[in-house]
């Protein structure tokens, strides 16, 4: 693994993501992550698996560098539908996965923590979905889970405003279970991780299965658009020129074409 080390304590797999300065979502992390959760589903030991960012940031968003490289509107689709089916697999996960999140959690990074069935934060991290500010939009299916944590209105609000809220606020909002001050964060997450560890590893299965329930038709429905307009937002013009402007550090110009 170049970008991710997981670590047993007991019951617990504390996984790493090492990939400075952002940490940011790149395809090769992504497909990392996948071997990881194919490890550690077979692996009886683990019960459950927490999932961290090293140094300033959880995740601070997808490698915008790297989607100069993608050459067209599908094959920018089907990089969106790598990372929507990882984090579906994520939240369909057999063992209890728990995000703790420090510094930022911005686009892809914040759809990763998204896929976690707990998200647990530092009091003054950031979380937020920018990608409106680049001329694009997510592709990880953060569109269809923001709202379903937060509600329409505020996810529209973040959407469109491309602000990022705290990690008090993401409590306040339901995006996250508890905020704690930074030094005690990834204490406090540990110390969850083991209490759960604990229960019965059935016992924990079927309740996670059970709560897959809760997503309808209209999810997977959104989750497939999603994708598609990914890539058609991608190869327009305005979205050729946010990547552009991000890259050379300047303000966008859009032309709504």
């Amino acid at each position: 693994m170049k970008y991710l080390t997981w670590d047993l304590e007991e019951h617990v797999a504390f996984i790493t993501i090492q990939r400075p300065p952002a940490n940011a979502l790149a395809s090769d992390l992504i497909l990392e992550l996948s071997e990881i959760l194919d490890e550690l589903e077979e692996n009886k030991v683990v019960r459950v698996l927490l999932l961290q960012g090293e140094g300033r940031f959880f995740s601070a968003g997808a490698d915008i560098k790297e989607f100069t490289t993608v050459k067209n509107g599908d094959e920018f689709s089907a990089l969106s539908k790598r990372g929507q089916d990882l984090f579906e697999r994520m939240e369909n996960f057999s063992k209890p996965i728990i995000a703790a999140i420090h510094g930022a959690a911005l686009g892809g990074g914040l759809e990763l923590a998204m896929g976690c069935h707990i998200r647990l934060v530092s009091e003054n991290a950031k979380l937020g979905l920018p990608e409106l500010q680049l001329g694009l939009i997510p592709g990880f299916a953060g569109s269809q889970r923001l709202p379903k944590l937060v509600g329409t209105p505020k996810a529209a609000e973040m959407l469109l405003t491309s602000e990022p809220i705290t990690g008090t606020e993401a409590v306040q909002y339901g995006l996250a279970n508890k905020a704690y001050a930074e030094e005690e964060l990834f204490v406090k997450a540990k110390e969850m991780a083991h209490k759960i560890s604990k229960k019965s590893p059935v016992a924990m299965k079927a309740a996670l299965e059970l709560l897959s329930y809760s997503k309808d038709d209209r999810f997977y429905e959104g989750v497939m658009r999603e994708a598609e307009l990914f890539g058609d937002v991608f190869q327009s013009e305005d979205g050729q020129e946010g990547i552009g402007a991000f890259v050379e550090k300047r303000t966008p110009n859009f032309k709504g074409k």
